[in-house]
């Protein structure tokens, strides 16, 4: 599995021609079509698909198994915040169904645009303590088939892994840990929601509108090439995209969205920068009901008619 330092190249050059080379990221978390090729048949190694069930089925990298968002995130409960991380006991024993070890590498990849699950997965295996070990596959299955290579519609059966979990509490934090930040020189705190949302013009369901104060917006389709390209953009791309955030060499990044899912797009495209980056896992679920907690850009709503 990529170590740090590991060079990117098939992703870090920038778009155009005669355009300078990116500079390397800090950990290499992204990996190409070519790379998981020429590494398919390492036995410590665990690929897992996250979208629709059916499309796994009718096609999918060979030894990949599917995994859903569900089965590594909190039961649901009424009254309960969406999509938390799971409790460990529950988290331990999915990770070892798919046969993933303490040493185990794995490769998590989207079936067709499922992009902010699959980089929810990715969290989530990091803060099981897989950092180092979890990778994701730049631009999904379509650009796995785009390559020329092979798909599948055969489902392997793995043998149970033994994983120690390491979880680390680094991965997210909480209100109280943004509301003590909010005017912290370096901590960058960016809404990863449509602008739509950020500015309020478009009512999501939450007790109130707006966004953090501070927080500034980059919304996560805005990381991919386009909305048909899912690869990510270049590093020269995205570091000015965080930069224009507000997010300098050095600050610590805090993502966050609706209820922790599109965030973790941006917490993905910070890691691969090199940020120390955190994802606020309640999200603006949390925070907009939190009457005591500021909101700023906040609209007056409108009364619903009689």
């Amino acid at each position: 599995m990529p170590s740090p330092g590991l060079i990117l190249a098939l992703i870090s050059a920038p778009f155009g021609p005669g355009a300078a080379p990116a500079p390397v990221a800090a950990e290499s978390i992204l990996v190409s079509p070519q790379w998981l090729q020429a590494r398919m048949k390492r036995s410590d190694l665990v690929i897992l698909e996250i979208g629709e069930k059916p499309l796994y089925d009718a096609a999918h990298i060979p030894g990949a198994q599917f995994i859903s968002l569900r089965a590594v995130s909190a039961p649901r409960q009424e009254g309960a915040l969406a999509l938390e991380l799971p409790p460990i006991a529950q988290l331990d024993s999915v990770l070892e169904a798919y046969g993933i070890s303490d040493n185990t590498d794995v490769v998590v990849y989207f079936g067709k645009d499922w992009v902010t699950p699959t980089t929810r997965v990715f969290l989530t295996l990091e803060y099981a303590g897989l950092r180092g070990h979890v990778t994701m596959l730049d631009g999904g299955l379509p650009a796995w088939q785009a390559a020329g290579n092979p798909v599948t519609t055969e489902v392997p059966t793995p043998r149970r892994g033994t994983f120690t979990l390491h979880p680390r509490t680094d991965v997210v934090v909480d209100a109280a840990w943004v509301s003590r930040r909010l005017h912290a020189p370096d901590v960058a705190i960016i809404d990863a929601r449509d602008s739509v949302f950020y500015l309020d013009i478009m009512n999501n369901e939450m007790p109130r509108g707006g966004h953090i104060p501070g927080a500034k917006n980059v919304p996560f389709g805005s990381l991919a090439v386009s909305e048909e390209d899912n690869r990510l953009k270049s590093l020269d791309q995205l570091r000015q995209m965080f930069v224009a955030a507000g997010a300098e060499p050095g600050d610590t990044v805090v993502s966050y969205c609706h209820i922790g899912q599109q965030g973790t797009f941006v917490f993905f495209a910070a890691r691969l920068l090199g940020y120390q980056v955190r994802l606020y896992d309640g999200s603006f679920q949390d925070w907009s009901a939190r009457p005591d907690l500021p909101v700023e850009g906040e609209r007056p709503r409108t009364a619903a008619p009689q």
